[in-house]
């Protein structure tokens, strides 16, 4: 049986993937469960991991994932490949692939619920300071809307090209806004601009 400030620190875990799609970084583990050092964090993760309550790859940044049983998993299609950089070409003026590359797994808790989940590969880096890095998968919920500040996959009619960004709605424009501080943001006519999911989760690469 936890003790009860380790389940406070993976219920949070757990609330915060949920939420966010990734895990929650040591500094806000330690805030939120009034913990008193990142050390402390630290001694209370390793007893976690050994007692089979979380995974963590020490290579990777918010790595740490909660373990869940085979039947807490989903089977969702990875239809192609997504710019986070510069927009790319896709073979389809309507959608990528149509049929699956592969089937991947992804936490039931991840797709929320929700219908018409897919995933894509990410290449590119301009989402990277939102913890989407060159090589990730984005898990998406089909959506032809997405509120100020979502992060999308927009389909761009002109350029018959995609890519993915936050999306912002301006008086008279679209602001598709990277989140990599060395890149500028796309500023697009309403009337040009296609979303084709939301972002729900990520899956780190290997």
């Amino acid at each position: 049986m936890l003790s009860e400030k380790r389940q406070k620190i993976l219920d949070f875990i757990k609330h915060y993937i949920d939420e966010r799609g990734y895990a929650p970084s040591i500094r806000e583990i330690a805030e939120k469960c009034q913990i008193s050092s990142p050390s402390m964090v630290q001694y209370h993760l390793n007893i976690l991991e050994r007692d089979g309550c979380i995974h963590r790859d020490p290579s990777i940044p918010r790595s740490i994932r909660p373990v869940e049983s085979e039947e807490g998993h989903i089977s969702v299609p990875l239809l192609g490949v997504i710019a986070a950089g510069e927009p790319i070409d896709v073979p389809s003026s309507d959608s990528w692939n149509s049929v699956a590359l592969e089937m991947i797994d992804v936490s039931a808790k991840m797709a929320k619920g929700s219908h018409d989940i897919f995933a894509l590969k990410v290449k590119g880096t301009s989402m990277i300071d939102a913890l989407v890095d060159d090589g990730d998968i984005i898990v998406l919920q089909k959506s032809e809307e997405a509120h100020n500040g979502e992060m999308v996959a927009v389909w761009l009619v002109d350029q018959a090209e995609t890519t993915l960004k936050r999306i912002y709605y301006d008086s008279n424009r679209v602001r598709l806004q990277p989140a990599n501080k060395q890149m500028k943001p796309l500023y697009c006519n309403p009337g040009n601009v296609r979303i084709q999911g939301r972002v729900i989760g990520v899956i780190r690469k290997p």
